[in-house]
């Protein structure tokens, strides 16, 4: 029989944090960076809990190399050869302990896993991304995974749900990734109908894996800092973007000039440009869940990577974290209907705005 479940879910349009008495002096006294101990694969990570998402145009081997020197974390598209992935390694061993090989859940992506993790064994995450998480096919590839690689830790998702992050962290999960269909380039809620509020999502969702020693990762629906920082005080112990992190010359897109200007081609990974680039085009049992849009050139991630650590200082400063670790148990979040004074739109003179 179906049923409608009434009560209010938010997306981070939805609220905004209200300010708090701070004994911090200055944006630099607020430590951004955690140590994170995980439940199943019982290692530790140290860095800035930021990710960026493992999409061809932005999980690159370029932006890992850029995210090392912020020490944040990089999930890897799948699509690199385990040749390419050695190169990587050979050159860049102090950005391996913040990457994760990424893979799928079919019998030719666990194969290509293996390979990655038999050639760089000093790699520790391991990042199981599908679209819909829920699959019981899906819980026994991460139970399969964990009995393989039992000191590796494990990212699975995608689920928006409490019992579903406790079923992937019971099957061998460290950190399960919430999100379905808040992304800026996909159409999984267009195409299908499924998907959940993604502040709401975080909440719960957090709730549920702190509640069994796991953790999250908020996947998707950032547009600005303030989202990513909204992410955190909902709980999140990770946050990947995307669609903030594309557009730059690290993402390795082929630069494209229309009408004098720069752009970049982004596209979610089902959409039909990233099916015919890496399968031969949409398989007839299915739909593309994915759009493909230019997006201006940006030019250096640095750029984009200090707007985003700046905005989550200066979150903290406003509701008194010295440590971001602490954001959550400072943050109040008010319901709004207006975030912002659109009065002059997008007319900014600098790009970052």
């Amino acid at each position: 029989m179906p049923r409608i479940d009434f009560e209010i879910k938010l997306g981070y349009e939805d609220v905004l944090f209200r300010p708090k008495r701070s004994t911090l002096a200055s944006r630099s006294d607020v430590t951004l960076e955690r140590e994170i101990k995980f439940r199943n694969s019982g290692l530790k990570y140290s860095g800035v809990p930021i990710m960026a998402s493992n999409m061809d145009t932005t999980g690159t081997f370029s932006v890992a190399k850029a995210f090392t020197t912020h020490r944040m974390f990089t999930c890897i598209h799948k699509h690199y050869t385990v040749e390419q992935w050695v190169e990587f390694a050979a050159s860049n061993p102090d950005a391996i302990e913040h990457v994760a090989v990424s893979s799928g859940s079919s019998e030719r992506d666990l194969e290509k896993l293996q390979a990655i993790m038999t050639q760089i064994p000093a790699v520790s995450f391991i990042c199981l991304d599908v679209a819909n998480g829920y699959s019981e096919h899906f819980v026994g590839f991460v139970k399969k995974v964990r009995d393989s690689y039992p000191g590796k830790t494990i990212i699975a998702g995608n689920v928006v749900t409490g019992e579903m992050v406790e079923e992937l962290i019971l099957a061998g999960a460290d950190l399960v990734k919430v999100g379905i269909g808040p992304g800026s380039v996909c159409t999984t809620r267009k195409k299908t109908g499924v998907g959940y509020p993604q502040l709401s999502a975080v909440l719960e969702c957090a709730d549920a894996a702190h509640g069994l020693g796991g953790h999250i990762v908020a996947d998707g629906g950032c547009t600005c800092p303030g989202d990513v920082a909204k992410a955190f005080g909902a709980g999140a112990d990770f946050v990947m973007a995307g669609g903030m992190f594309a557009g730059h010359d690290e993402g390795d897109g082929e630069i494209i000039e229309q009408d004098g200007r720069k752009y970049i081609k982004f596209y979610g990974m089902s959409s039909a440009t990233a099916m015919q680039k890496h399968s031969g085009g949409v398989a007839n049992y299915r739909t593309s869940e994915g759009k493909t849009v230019l997006i201006p050139y940006k030019g250096s991630i640095h750029t984009t990577i200090q707007d985003i650590l700046g905005g989550v200082r200066s979150c903290c400063t406003y509701v008194g974290a010295v440590k971001l670790k602490e954001l959550p148990k400072r943050t109040t979040f008010v319901r709004t209907t207006q975030q912002l004074n659109e009065v002059y739109g997008n007319k900014s003179i600098n790009k970052i705005d």
